[in-house]
């Protein structure tokens, strides 16, 4: 199985087809791999924060390594940065100050001085807007292929954590099934056999 189906096969994880923008970047290779000393080539330090924050309560940790685990903001980073164009990375750059500007608003601090049941309660305030924005929007919505330049903010957050996590080694193995050299194809079989989603 070669990278491109194993990227259409995640996208049918998430529900949704990846942007083109996130789909190039890791078809070149760009993948989400655990970082101790994590330096931003793209984003400031305050911004790579917020970023992580928002990307860990997408995935926590639970019984799995949670977002920031597994690297996904230098995944998110990385993309950002050598794959994405100058609008794309403008218009990500404005939701990202948008949203930290209204956690300030809401709460009076900034989104990474906000308690973590703010922040989860920030987030998930912009993810249900967000879903009711895209709402019966099938042909420039949140799932489109076209760059994501109508997607809200919080989705494509969404998208690029999800991406960097199921494209990683924990994701892929840990989460998802991984068998790097299938057995023979077995059209038809009862789901409780089949278990958890095949990750390629």
């Amino acid at each position: 199985m070669n990278r491109r189906e194993a990227i259409q096969r995640t996208a049918l994880v998430l529900g949704y087809t990846i942007t083109g923008s996130a789909l190039t970047g890791v078809l070149n290779g760009c993948k989400a791999s655990p970082e101790l000393n994590f330096q931003p080539v793209f984003f400031t330090n305050d911004q790579a924060s917020l970023v992580g924050e928002i990307a860990e309560i997408i995935l926590p940790k639970t019984t799995t390594p949670g977002a920031k685990d597994v690297g996904v903001p230098g995944f998110i980073d990385s993309l950002l940065k050598e794959v994405y164009q100058k609008n794309e990375q403008d218009d990500f750059l404005l939701g990202l100050a948008e949203f930290d500007a209204d956690a300030k608003k809401t709460y009076g601090s900034k989104f990474m001085d906000c308690s973590a049941d703010e922040q989860k309660a920030h987030f998930k305030k912009h993810h249900d807007a967000a879903l009711a924005q895209s709402t019966g929007n099938d042909s420039s919505g949140w799932w489109n292929t076209g760059g994501g330049k109508d997607k809200p903010f919080v989705l494509k957050v969404k998208e690029l954590t999800l991406l960097g996590f199921f494209t990683s080694e924990a994701g892929a193995t840990q989460v998802l099934q991984y068998n790097q050299v299938p057995g023979p194809f077995q059209g038809c079989v009862p789901l409780e056999t089949a278990g958890k989603t095949w990750a390629t």
